[in-house]
């Protein structure tokens, strides 16, 4: 089946399903939607961080991205546009980032008032805030990098550099009002929570807490560890990353270890995270769902031996970076196109209903161009405060461009 009749047939055989659904979630992102770049300047790249957060503004005004001249996208600025009128803003400059994959995992905090950001500058790596009030920036720490927090707080997780963490290993959290900093979760703890994994992963090696992300309600928080194995932050060799662990800062107790990470993103509900094929977990017991319309290993058994005439209309997406919208509904994420009739140079963003057998391809694109670093920018797809806009990185060019797909917009576009 060619790639365009494929995508039809996605997009329409899920709506016999609407009236045992309740109605179709999806409704909205069927037509008429708006997908188009964040700036008019497309002579260089402009990347935005993570699908763990949203480059667009609580408010809805504005909307971050790292843009760089440089063929690898490793240095440039943390620039703000102003979604009414195109206006850019530099927050801050003269910064290096690890790879253009998250680039300066500019973020935004305190309810939009505030940007948060790391990078090397000078030959140091520090985590930087940004005032919009006063558009000043602040130093908030050095020799540490920021996780992920949430827009509508003050607090980011910060942890030390995986490729050489130096004697400080933990898990801080800092306040970007106050400045006070304080250590939320220790490796020693970890490792007295879950000694035979530990062991068996490390044994007197010494890792350190990597790439914290804080959930909604900042009462949890899952990260991974790294083990230092390489000076370069610039390689794969860096460090060897392992395991999901999931701590309740609330209760001061760890919930749960998954000795595989893959790519979680916290539910809003701030107890469920959904991985990779639509899986979702429990973060109070860890315990694995898989979602409802995902093809058995029989069905996929049988569709294989007969030729793909039984194959499941819902598809199951490889690569993947999935976050749920703000209502708990959809499901978008990221795929290598394959599944869905593409090539393996091909992504695309899929949205999906969190419950039920709908899925629709959005856009599909020629990923394989964009920034020259060691570490590709995927899309990362995310949704926006109010659900009605998805931010994505596209690859297909020269430059990697920051995309949005807005459900207010009059014509759709069509990938390339």
């Amino acid at each position: 089946m060619k790639a365009s009749v494929l995508f039809i047939a996605l997009a329409l055989l899920p709506l016999g399903a609407r009236a045992a659904n309740g109605g179709d979630p999806l409704a909205p992102w069927r037509s008429g939607v708006n997908i188009r770049p964040v700036s008019t300047n497309a002579e260089r790249h402009t990347i935005h961080s993570y699908f763990n957060t949203c480059p667009e503004s609580p408010d809805g005004k504005h909307v971050i991205f790292f843009s760089s001249t440089s063929a690898d996208g490793h240095r440039g600025e943390v620039r703000m546009i102003e979604r009414a009128t195109g206006t850019e803003t530099v927050l801050t400059a003269s910064l290096t980032a690890e790879d253009a994959h998250r680039v300066a995992c500019q973020q935004w905090v305190s309810n939009g008032k505030r940007v948060v950001f790391h990078g090397e500058r000078d030959g140091g790596w520090f985590v930087g805030c940004v005032d919009l009030g006063t558009m000043k920036e602040r130093v908030l720490a050095r020799g540490q990098l920021a996780g992920w927090g949430q827009p509508n707080a003050d607090l980011v997780p910060l942890y030390s550099p995986h490729w050489n963490p130096g004697a400080h290993r933990d898990l801080d959290l800092i306040n970007v009002v106050t400045g006070e900093k304080h250590t939320a979760v220790t490796v020693a703890a970890l490792k007295q929570a879950y000694p035979e994994w530990f062991a068996k992963t490390f044994g007197e090696q010494q890792p350190s807490i990597f790439f914290p992300i804080l959930s909604p309600n900042l009462e949890r928080v899952f990260f991974k560890m790294a083990l230092a194995t390489g000076e370069d932050p610039r390689s794969k060799d860096a460090s060897a990353r392992q395991g999901l662990i999931c701590y309740s800062l609330a209760e001061k107790k760890f919930l749960y270890m998954n000795p595989k990470w893959g790519h979680p993103s916290w539910q809003p509900d701030s107890r469920h995270i959904t991985e990779m094929h639509f899986t979702v977990f429990d973060s109070n017991d860890g315990k694995a769902t898989p979602h409802p319309a995902i093809p058995t290993k029989a069905e996929r058994a049988k569709a294989a031996s007969d030729g793909g005439k039984s194959a499941p209309v819902f598809r199951d997406v490889s690569g993947d970076h999935p976050s749920v919208s703000p209502d708990g509904k959809l499901i978008v994420t990221d795929t290598i196109m394959t599944s869905f009739g593409g090539a393996r140079n091909e992504w695309g963003v899929v949205l999906a209903d969190a419950h039920g057998p709908g899925q629709i391809v959005l856009h599909h694109f020629d990923n394989s161009h964009g920034a020259r670093s060691w570490r590709v920018s995927h899309p990362h797809p995310v949704f926006s405060a109010d659900g009605r806009r998805i931010y994505f990185n596209v690859s297909s060019g020269q430059w990697t461009q920051l995309y949005v797909a807005e459900i207010d917009g009059v014509s759709g576009a069509k990938g390339k």
